[in-house]
């Protein structure tokens, strides 16, 4: 696969509480100079970036971000704003707590719902691998499936660890065909992303450059 077929599956993320509007300005740039497949940014951005580049860029945002700690009320009147002002994709960070306790209905529950806030837009689940055992991720493979989300997402790059390639291939192995894998945080080359691709994850989260 080529660098450009590569960088079409990238989302061009910046999501660090600092962040600026000349740092979003140079993320959406970049994005359209490189061809990614979106630029995921802070919700308050969405839209001045509309105004500013029009459909130019498309736009993914955060849900629950980082924690995944807001009741699933507030997410979908979150995801709902979102789209209002701009935004085609949506990534929700499921209440991790939830998943510790074995509150896998409710998890479930909270991804359709969010789903039906989102419709035809695209909705991916951010799970945090990294707090999970392999029996954990398997079970949010079904409730995402079950959910009828668009992508399961490896990670909010804010926790201990990133993408690796064994969740990857575990997420693949253990969702439904429809579902897609998406990797985040820890890829840091090309033949990082080479390597995901393989395993046939999807998308993947990054800063160019990073």
């Amino acid at each position: 696969m080529s660098n450009e077929e590569m960088l079409a599956k990238v989302d061009h993320t910046l999501l660090k509480p600092y962040a600026t509007w000349a740092d979003i300005r140079q993320i959406c740039e970049d994005a359209i100079a490189y061809h990614t497949a979106t630029v995921c940014i802070p919700p308050s951005y969405i839209g001045r970036i509309r105004e500013a580049y029009g459909d130019r860029v498309k736009i993914c945002t955060v849900i629950g971000f980082p924690l995944g700690y807001q009741v699933t009320e507030v997410k979908a009147l979150e995801a709902k704003k979102a789209l209002e002002d701009g935004a085609s994709e949506i990534d929700m960070v499921i209440n991790i707590g939830d998943a510790k306790g074995g509150r896998f209905d409710a998890i479930t529950e909270e991804i359709r719902t969010l789903k039906k806030a989102v419709g035809d837009h695209v909705l991916k689940v951010i799970i945090e691998t990294c707090y999970l055992t392999e029996e954990e991720k398997i079970k949010l493979c079904h409730c995402v499936t079950e959910a009828g989300a668009d992508f399961i997402k490896t990670s909010t790059g804010f926790g201990s660890a990133g993408a690796n390639l064994e969740d990857v291939k575990l997420l693949r192995a253990n969702v439904g065909p429809q579902v897609k894998v998406k990797a985040a945080g820890g890829i840091r080359s090309i033949a990082d992303m080479e390597g995901l691709h393989k395993r046939r994850g999807g998308p993947v989260g990054n800063q160019l450059g990073d």
